[in-house]
C-alpha cells in the first residue's frame, strides 16, 4: 500500500512538472499552424474549414479523389481550394475553369510541385526528366530532344505505324492460340503495347513469353499501385517522414524495383552503343551525353536517362493499354454496338489487309466509339498536378505563385454542358446529324497546352490500329459459365477495370 501511494505522488508531480510547458507547446504549436494556414490574398477561392496540421487531408478519399471532387464542386464551385498539410491546393472543375488553366494561361500553369518522395526512390532531382519536371531550361531541353527523337524514330510517320501493324499481328496470333478459351485480355494488351515503347527506347521487341519482359510488365505493374492511397500525398507534404528507417523501402518497393530494372536494361544496352550508328531514342541519348557541359547543362546525364526512361513507359504505355481493356469491355456488353463497328471495318477494309490510319477518316463510327471509349473509362481522371509558375488569375479568382493546381479533367469529360449524356456510354457524342466525326473541343483525355501528354500521337495510332484490326480479326463475348463484368473501376493513379475474361471467336 506504501509503495502505491509512494507511485502515486511521484506520478502527480510528473505530470505537474510537465503541464506548464505542454500547455505552451501545444498553444505554441496551434498558433504556428494557424499562421502558416492564414490566407491574406483577397478573391482567393473557397473551400472547407482546414483541420490543424493536416489540413483538408482527411475530407479527402484518396481511393477515389475525383468523386470527393464532384460532392465539393457542387458545394463550393468550380474552382475550390483544398489545404494538403500548408500547402495551398486549388482544384478546377469542368471545361471552361480547365481551359482557361491550361490553353489561356499556359505558362502560368506549366509547373510541377514538387514531390520529394521521386527523389528518395532514384528518379533524381525533380529538374529531371520530363512528366514531373519542374518547368525551366532543362525541361523544355528534355521535351524537345524527346519530342523530336520520337519523330525521328517514326511517331507520326509511316515506319512507327508498320511496327504497329506488325505488333496487331503478334496480338491476333497470341488471342488464336487460347483457342477460344476464356482468357484475361489485360496481359496480352500491356505485352502489345509495351513493346511498341520497347522497340523505341531500346531498338527491340520482346515475345509475350519472354521472362525478362515478363518481369518488366510486372514490376511496372506494382510500380503504378502504389501510388494511389494516402500515404503518398502525405509523404510528400511531410518528407521528414521519408528519413523514418523502412518507410521508403516498404512504401515504395515497386517504384525502387522499376528503377532498378531500368539500369539493368540501360547497361545492357550500352554494352552494344555505337556513336556512329543510332538505333533508339537510348542511343540517342548517350550521343547527347557525349557533347559535354553545354547537354550536362540541359539535362543529358545518366540520372535523366532513367527518369526520361520511365516517363516514356508511364505516357507510352499504361493509359493505352487500359483504354484497350476498357474498350474491349464495352464491347462485350454492348454487343450491338460491336457488331455496327465491325460492319463498317467490313465494307471499308475488308478481311483480308490490316487497318492502317488512312482509314481512319472513312470509318467515322469506329472512331467515334475509340474516342467515347476514352470520354466515358474517364482514364486519368485528374491528370497530374500542375503548380502556378507566377501569380495568376483563373475564373475571377486569384492564384498565388507556387499554388498547386488540380485539373480535375473528369469533370471535363463528363461535363452536363458539354455532352448529351455524360454518365451514358453514347458513341453518338462524336458524330454530327450527318453521321460525320467531330471532336468537341472538351475532348481532353491526354489534357492540354504546355504540359499535354508527350505520347498522345503515339496512342492515337495503337487505339486505332489495334482496336480495328481485333474487331476486324474476332468477335468478343463474355464466357456462359461467368457472371457479368463489374463496370465500376479501381483507382490508382489511373482509372483501370476490375479484372474480367473474354472469348475471341474468329470471324
Amino acid at each position: 500500500m506504501a509503495l502505491l501511494l509512494w507511485l502515486g505522488s511521484q506520478l502527480s508531480f510528473f505530470w505537474s512538472s510537465i503541464s506548464v510547458p505542454a500547455v505552451f507547446l501545444t498553444v505554441f504549436m496551434l498558433l504556428l499552424d494557424f499562421m502558416k494556414r492564414r490566407k491574406k490574398w483577397s478573391r482567393y477561392p473557397p473551400g472547407p474549414v482546414p483541420l490543424p496540421f493536416v489540413g483538408t487531408m482527411l475530407y479527402i478519399d484518396f481511393r477515389n479523389p475525383h468523386h470527393t471532387f464532384k460532392q465539393l464542386c457542387k458545394k463550393y464551385g468550380n474552382v475550390f481550394s483544398l489545404q494538403n498539410c500548408w500547402t495551398n491546393v486549388v482544384v478546377l472543375n469542368g471545361y471552361k475553369a480547365v481551359k482557361e488553366a491550361l490553353v489561356h494561361q499556359s505558362e502560368d500553369t506549366a509547373d510541377r510541385p514538387y514531390l520529394p518522395v521521386y527523389e528518395h526512390v532514384g528518379y533524381g532531382h525533380q529538374s529531371e526528366g520530363i512528366v514531373l519536371a519542374r518547368y525551366g531550361h532543362v525541361w523544355k531541353e528534355q521535351r524537345r530532344f524527346a519530342l523530336s527523337t520520337l519523330r525521328n524514330f517514326g511517331m507520326g510517320k509511316k515506319s512507327l505505324e508498320e511496327r504497329v501493324i506488325e505488333e496487331a499481328e503478334f496480338l491476333c496470333s497470341a488471342i488464336n492460340s487460347e483457342e477460344g478459351r476464356p482468357f484475361d485480355l489485360r496481359f496480352l494488351a500491356n505485352n502489345a503495347v509495351c513493346n511498341i515503347i520497347c522497340t523505341i527506347v531500346f531498338g527491340e521487341r520482346f515475345s509475350y513469353g519472354d521472362e525478362t519482359f515478363k518481369k518488366l510488365l510486372h514490376l511496372f505493374e506494382n510500380m503504378m499501385k502504389e501510388e494511389a492511397g494516402f500515404l503518398p500525398p502525405l509523404l510528400n507534404e511531410v518528407p521528414i517522414l521519408l528519413r523514418v528507417p523502412g518507410v521508403v523501402q516498404n512504401a515504395c518497393r515497386g517504384q525502387r524495383a522499376f528503377m532498378d530494372f531500368i539500369d539493368v536494361l540501360i547497361e545492357k544496352h550500352k554494352e552494344t552503343w555505337n556513336p556512329a550508328h543510332i538505333r533508339d531514342l537510348t542511343d540517342a541519348f548517350l550521343k547527347e551525353m557525349e557533347k559535354g557541359k553545354a547537354a550536362e547543362e540541359s539535362g543529358f546525364n545518366y540520372k535523366n536517362l532513367r527518369t526520361v526512361t520511365l516517363d516514356l513507359f508511364v505516357a507510352g504505355s499504361e493509359t493505352t493499354a487500359t483504354t484497350l481493356r476498357w474498350a474491349f469491355l464495352h464491347m462485350v456488353l454492348h454487343p450491338e454496338i460491336q457488331s455496327k463497328v465491325q460492319a463498317e471495318i467490313d465494307k471499308v477494309i475488308g478481311s483480308e489487309r490490316p487497318p492502317t490510319m488512312e482509314d481512319q477518316v472513312r470509318l467515322p463510327y469506329t472512331n467515334a466509339v475509340i474516342h467515347e471509349v476514352q470520354r466515358y473509362a474517364d482514364i486519368l481522371p485528374l491528370g497530374l498536378p500542375h503548380m502556378t509558375y507566377r501569380d495568376t488569375e483563373l475564373q475571377g479568382f486569384f492564384i498565388p505563385k507556387g499554388t498547386t493546381l488540380i485539373t480535375n479533367l473528369s469533370s471535363v469529360l463528363k461535363d452536363e454542358t458539354v455532352w448529351a449524356k455524360p454518365n451514358d456510354f453514347y458513341p453518338d457524342h462524336f458524330l454530327n446529324a450527318n453521321g460525320k466525326f467531330v471532336k468537341p473541343e472538351a475532348f481532353l483525355p491526354f489534357s492540354a497546352g504546355r504540359r499535354v501528354c508527350l505520347g498522345e500521337g503515339l496512342a492515337r495510332m495503337e487505339l486505332f490500329i489495334f482496336f480495328t484490326t481485333l474487331l476486324q480479326k474476332f468477335t468478343f463475348v463474355l464466357p456462359e459459365d461467368q457472371p457479368k463484368p463489374r463496370v465500376d473501376s479501381v483507382f490508382a493513379l489511373t482509372v483501370s477495370p476490375y479484372p474480367y475474361q473474354v472469348k475471341a471467336i474468329p470471324r
